[in-house]
């Protein structure tokens, strides 16, 4: 009985230690993250490990804790699929709990790998424990098509691990804080040197920020209007409601508000340029060819015969329309990933079969700025960002995104897209401007400091001015030529290394 009671108990930590993880992300009282509240938690699932008897165990409390941080993270895909998509309640929540527990998956692996081969010394042990955890967080952000939201280091956006960004990346911060989360539980027991280290993870941003000159350079201010319309989801492409509310209004701001550039959001048009009113592209288009101004507005591009794009055009006086069409599509929501016809066919969602745009596609040149769209959770895959920075002369000096998250109601969704954007931002000394339907449609530094920002769920334009900046950061030099693989490659060395030291 009492063997019972301490294994129920044993699960019930795992799972709240989960669930502190997904408040790290963004508390949903204040939208905040909390680096401190994600070591924590972490943590205790380390805690747990050290005193694993068996891989199995290991696997469980992994599996556990994962679900809950997972589950809690983006519980609000429920109101997608049952609120906006008509899918009966329980499925959807069946739905949202099968995806994180397959995802949880890659972490039950971590943890019963932790134990199954553990090193003899503390310092070691906290080694492998970050290779593990960078290796599950890598295989969830890249495997069949990538889903990385939620992801531990999101949490460090604010913070000391903050300044590692335009460093290591997120996924370099996510190997330091599992590491530092394996070590400080313990570090009274730990040798000299690993205290040490540990102090030093900590307080050298500190240093750094304090003595670092800047890499980037500014390029100038542009004057911009970022357009938030607001049409409800259930509205939204209902050719009796929502698609004139979004045509008139949208029309009416892109040519009626002055800024040097204007953005309007994801799909903010809702219908093809052949499907729009007569003469209405034609006026737009007429608008911005003369004159000071550029736009940039989300519209689905294409016909039957060619296939169609999610994609943002961009008009400017003496340039030709200018189109950046999404690369990274949404699973269900603009493809049917093969044999699950059967599920999307259950839901009344507006699914899309999009082609895909390339990789690093060519920035929207207006007045000396080079502009980098991106739409929706594009701003999620940062090592395909960087693909834009494999020439310098070309790089962005300004990232674009256009968003309509309203799939997903007022949820912290918004707080958690706007922390992933400031990510981005701090990884390539990049400001980012983000125009969206109901939110956060805001302006964020170079800095990942959000300068201003729209009241959500609101009709409202946001103007401002954004700083575009020049240079390279270390993380964009080399993400931009080999991706990702260099963190594999360390994380799987070390794993290697601990399989070999368990075999001699």
């Amino acid at each position: 009985m009492a063997e019972g009671w301490r294994r129920a108990g044993d699960w019930g930590l795992s799972v709240a230690a989960g669930l502190a993880q997904a408040l790290a992300m963004a508390a949903p009282w204040d939208g905040q993250p909390r680096w401190w509240l994600q070591l924590l938690s972490l943590g205790v699932l380390a805690w747990q490990l050290e005193r694993s008897a068996h891989w199995k165990q290991a696997a469980l409390s992994g599996w556990l804790y994962a679900v809950a941080w997972l589950s809690g993270t983006f519980w609000w895909l429920y109101i997608s699929m049952h609120t906006y998509g008509g899918l009966p309640a329980a499925l959807a929540v069946l739905a949202v709990l099968a995806l994180a527990g397959l995802l949880a998956l890659y972490y039950a692996a971590a943890a019963a790998l932790q134990v199954r081969l553990a090193p003899g010394s503390r310092a070691a042990r906290a080694l492998l424990f970050a290779a593990l955890w960078l290796l599950a967080e890598l295989v969830r952000g890249r495997w069949f098509t990538g889903f990385g939201w939620g992801g531990g280091g999101y949490a460090h956006v604010d913070g000391p691990l903050a300044a590692y960004a335009p460093w290591l990346g997120v996924y370099g911060i996510t190997a330091l804080a599992a590491w530092l989360a394996m070590t400080i539980p313990q570090i009274w027991r730990c040798g000299h040197m690993q205290r040490v280290a540990a102090l030093a993870v900590l307080a050298l941003p500190s240093v750094q920020q304090m003595e670092a000159t800047p890499v980037t350079t500014s390029t100038g201010r542009t004057s911009v209007a970022l357009l938030q319309g607001n049409i409800p989801q259930d509205e939204k492409f209902q050719p009796g409601t929502g698609v004139p509310t979004a045509l008139r209004w949208y029309g009416e701001q892109l040519q009626v508000r002055q800024a040097a550039l204007l953005v309007a959001p994801e799909t903010a048009l809702p219908l093809l340029p052949q499907q729009l009113p007569e003469g209405y592209w034609a006026e737009l288009r007429q608008h911005y060819a003369s004159g000071e101004q550029a736009a940039l507005i989300g519209m689905p591009l294409g016909s039957y015969r060619e296939g169609y794009t999610n994609s943002a055009v961009g008009l400017a006086p003496g340039q030709l329309p200018w189109r950046y069409d999404k690369h990274h599509l949404v699973p269900f929501g603009e493809f049917i990933p093969t044999g699950f016809k059967w599920f999307t066919a259950m839901m009344n969602i507006p699914l899309g079969d999009f082609n895909r745009g390339d990789v690093g596609q060519p920035s929207f040149v207006w007045r000396g700025q080079r502009l980098a769209p991106n739409i929706c959770y594009e701003d999620l895959f940062g090592e395909e960002l960087g693909r834009r920075f494999a020439d310098p002369a070309q790089a962005p000096t300004v990232f674009v995104n256009l968003s309509n998250i309203a799939w997903f109601g007022n949820t912290v969704a918004i707080d958690q897209h706007l922390h992933i954007s400031r990510m981005r931002a701090l990884e390539f000394e990049r400001p980012f401007v983000r125009a969206t339907n109901t939110g956060s449609t805001a302006i964020i530094d170079h800095r990942g400091q959000v300068l201003a920002e729209l009241p959500r769920h609101t009709q409202g334009v946001l103007l401002g001015e954004v700083e575009g900046r020049d240079g390279l950061t270390f993380y964009a030099h080399w993400v931009a030529h080999v991706g990702l693989w260099p963190l594999w490659a360390l994380a799987l060395a070390a794993l290697l290394w601990a399989a070999w030291r368990k075999r001699a």
